[in-house]
């Protein structure tokens, strides 16, 4: 199983069914939409709820050089491959942005494992997380994604990491692309024609011939209906 079908595998054992609901909405409401208002309608946000969906939406925590690194890294996490794109392409730096405000528990673990991850990478490879190769960066993680392979040297950069992982395949799974990942389509129309053949014959029963009609495909009115 590769990176993306586990946490494919996390996503679908950890979010209900409302959460993949109020995901399908296309959430991308710009600054300016959420001070006016624009949009929240849609989801029925109370003027007190717009008001806080202004505010954090206005205000900005991780400063430039730290959202180049999560983009980074959100993009290792969960890259694009041949059926959809990448955490980037979804949309999850601005996700965890938003995250970090609208929950600020999250601020000092994550600028904290932030800091962490440079320094370990000016120990170790004499440069920060960003400026490291492709190889450099998959080697830092292979160190501290796997929580139960910590030392203390790592702990702090375990914890970090996992912290960002859940975030970036929440934020993910919870996007139109992400969804669509997952093949989640919600309920959608169907069409009944009866029970299937061997599935009766396997029961030892049958449709009663005078009343088959009502069990399959009606038309009224030259338009095809269909039975539940």
């Amino acid at each position: 199983m590769d990176r993306r079908e586990s946490l494919k595998a996390l996503a679908i054992g950890s979010f209900s069914v409302s959460t993949f609901l109020a995901a399908c909405k296309d959430n991308k409401t710009t600054v300016k939409e959420a001070k006016d208002g624009a949009g929240a309608d849609v989801y029925g946000r109370t003027p007190e709820e717009k008001e806080r969906d202004a505010k954090l939406m206005g205000d900005k925590f991780f400063t430039n050089a730290e959202m180049k690194t999560i983009t980074v890294l959100t993009a290792l996490i969960i890259p694009a491959d041949e059926h959809s794109g990448s955490a980037v392409d979804a949309g999850v730096p601005d996700f965890i942005e938003f995250m970090v405000k609208d929950q600020p528990r999250y601020q000092v673990p994550m600028r904290g494992g932030l800091r962490w991850l440079d320094v370990f990478c000016l120990k170790h490879h004499k440069k920060i997380f960003v400026e490291c190769s492709a190889q450099q960066q998959t080697s830092v993680l292979d160190i501290i994604a796997y929580p139960e392979k910590a030392t203390p040297e790592t702990s702090q950069g375990v914890m970090f990491f996992s912290t960002l992982r859940n975030l970036t395949a929440s934020g993910f799974f919870t996007s139109k692309i992400g969804i669509k990942d997952l093949g989640y389509v919600g309920n959608t129309p169907n069409e009944w024609n009866g029970v299937p053949d061997d599935v009766l014959k396997q029961y030892g029963l049958a449709y009663d011939e005078k009343l088959l009609p009502l069990y399959l495909k009606m038309e009224d009115r030259g338009k095809l209906m269909t039975w539940d």
